[in-house]
């Protein structure tokens, strides 16, 4: 099997990220929860996780680090803190359903739109800062890398946009993280949400949020700190992280983001844009085929989407997973995004790769689908 998936996750992990995994599931407790070794070894683990991510992601403090179990949970605990009935939200064209639902969940927000061309990112900047010039904007949530389209959208432009207006910003890390440089810092944003099962090569069930500030507890419960009190602690991590945490899955996280330091982003950056350009400069020669492809690779991740004239994307898809190539079909869980580029009554087969892939799979890709054109 061709496995061009990874944007949804990938499959492919360093070996030593299930070997943390099986150690941890037989040797570690719960962090935080005894004085015993199996829960001293876990809370280091965690501690380890926390600070590695720290310095993959410059943030000032291992402690603004918080757990999640996916980049979902980790946006809804940023959009729930700083959204409430009647804020005024403004959102890229490009967002995903983690982010467009949980703000339709929320009575009378006002949800503005910069609706930018699809690998445009000057133009896109524009609309952003034609919208916050207006001064009606409260808070900004912007995803870097758009999931479907492997759109890179200027997110350090964007978060100077913001830090000059004092409008605080939630970044959607989760096409970016391990794959493209994240510098918290530098943003200056209140979160940036993440999830450890893509470009962090970690185990599904793990996520990481960034904060800035303390945000708000969707949760209450046990923490292992603070036990006298009944609401929760008021520091970071614990004031996010109630109950039992997933120590097995953490301890592959440390393992993926291990392997991204050592490889370095830039690395893994420049193997996938070349992987993901050869496969579109490849699919462009097919007849029938319409690929969404930024004329600059600068504007491109390692996801690419594409779709056939005549032929329904999800049977192509289908038709191409019979053949052994593992891709996704489909609106991707964004909507919006399709909307804004103009593919949303179709949908589009998305191929996404990972540092694991290699340029003979590309290859056989392309032959399989010339085939299945011919």
């Amino acid at each position: 099997m061709i496995y061009l998936d990874s944007a949804a996750t990938t499959l492919q992990k360093p070996p030593a990220v299930a070997q943390a995994v099986a150690r941890a599931v037989n040797r570690m407790a719960s962090p935080g929860r005894g004085g015993h070794r199996p829960a001293m070894l876990a809370a280091q683990t965690a501690y380890a996780c926390r600070e590695e991510a720290a310095g993959l992601f410059h943030v000032p403090s291992p402690e603004q680090v918080v757990f999640t179990f996916n980049a979902t949970h980790g946006l809804n605990l940023a959009i729930h803190s700083l959204v409430k009935p009647g804020t005024r939200v403004l959102v890229s064209g490009y967002e995903h359903n983690a982010v467009t639902r949980p703000l339709h969940a929320i009575p009378d927000v006002e949800i503005r739109v910069a609706d930018g061309p699809l690998f445009q990112p000057g133009e896109m900047l524009r609309r952003f800062q034609s919208i916050l010039d207006e001064g009606q904007t409260d808070v900004v949530i912007c995803t870097h890398v758009s999931n479907v389209f492997g759109f890179v959208l200027p997110i350090e432009e964007i978060a100077e946009l913001c830090r000059e207006r004092k409008v605080p910003l939630i970044v959607d890390a989760s096409q970016s993280a391990g794959c493209l440089p994240v510098d918290f810092q530098a943003l200056g944003a209140a979160f940036v949400a993440m999830p450890g099962h893509k470009g962090l090569y970690g185990p599904q069930g793990t996520g990481l949020l960034l904060c800035g500030q303390p945000g708000e507890a969707l949760m209450q419960g046990g923490t292992g700190s603070e036990s006298i009190r009944q609401t929760m602690p008021e520091f970071l991590p614990d004031h996010l992280e109630a109950g039992t945490h997933n120590i097995a899955g953490l301890a592959g996280l440390l393992e993926g983001l291990r392997y991204v330091r050592r490889t370095g982003t830039a690395s893994i950056a420049a193997r996938e844009r070349r992987l993901i350009c050869q496969l579109g400069t490849q699919l462009k020669r097919l007849p029938g085929l319409e690929v969404y492809l930024a004329p600059d690779p600068e504007s491109q991740s390692g996801v690419l989407s594409f779709r056939a004239a005549g032929i329904d994307c999800e049977e192509l898809g289908e038709r191409l997973g019979d053949r052994g190539i593992a891709l996704r079909a489909g609106l991707h869980c964004a909507p919006l995004a399709h909307q804004t580029a103009g593919t949303l009554e179709t949908g589009t087969v998305r191929a996404s790769v990972s540092a694991f892939n290699t340029e003979r799979e590309i290859q056989q890709t392309v032959l399989v689908l010339r085939r299945l054109l011919s």
